[in-house]
């Protein structure tokens, strides 16, 4: 079993009370399941709820944030471990190098480009970890529809959109993320045709 996951989600909570339900659902099941919380250090939005979800129910919670977003995103001070990083960048290698798996829950313009570089990383053979994809109420399916798009205008092949998982229950993802198994590509894949 996965023993820690990193999950990428908005600072801000969004307009359907739906997410903030799965945060809480799916931080409830790391909890059962003993598998620790790598996230972005905040104490608002879909990262507070996943925080403080996952400390009233006795769960290890990572945060890593960058100093400049400390105040900004406002640290979360009750978490396990906090690591204060120099920048983004440093705080997304920590992260990633910290979990076992990834998955995004909604949020914007961080959660996509945290997303879209972990499934980059996997496409080049980086690293190797399931990446699950949370699709509550249907938040992604215009953002899975466009890489579809890409795909069919030959920007990559179909194939690599075996690279993660996309479900809409906090169970069937988890599940599909147990299950997972990387798919074989060929070296450098985002250079070659199929």
């Amino acid at each position: 079993m996965l023993k820690s996951i990193c999950v990428f989600c908005g600072s801000r909570s969004g307009n359907n009370p739906a997410y903030a339900e799965a945060a809480r659902q799916l931080a409830t099941e790391f909890c059962t399941r003993e598998q620790a919380l790598i996230y972005g250090g905040g104490s608002v939005g879909l990262m507070g709820v996943l925080a403080e979800t996952m400390l009233e129910n006795g769960g290890e919670v990572i945060g890593v944030i960058p100093q400049f977003l400390a105040t900004k995103e406002l640290l979360h001070a009750g978490v396990t471990d906090m690591r204060i990083v120099d920048s983004m960048h440093t705080r997304k290698a920590t992260m990633a190098s910290l979990a076992d798996a990834f998955i995004a829950l909604p949020g914007g313009f961080g959660t996509f480009e945290e997303l879209l570089e972990m499934i980059t990383w996997s496409q080049l053979g980086i690293h190797r970890k399931p990446i699950g994809i949370l699709n509550t109420e249907g938040f992604y399916d215009n953002f899975i529809a466009f890489l579809q798009t890409a795909s069919e205008n030959d920007f990559f092949p179909i194939i690599q959109m075996d690279l993660f998982v996309v479900k809409p229950t906090v169970e069937s993802l988890l599940q599909s993320m147990d299950d997972f198994v990387a798919p074989t590509l060929p070296k450098f894949a985002s250079l070659e045709k199929t």
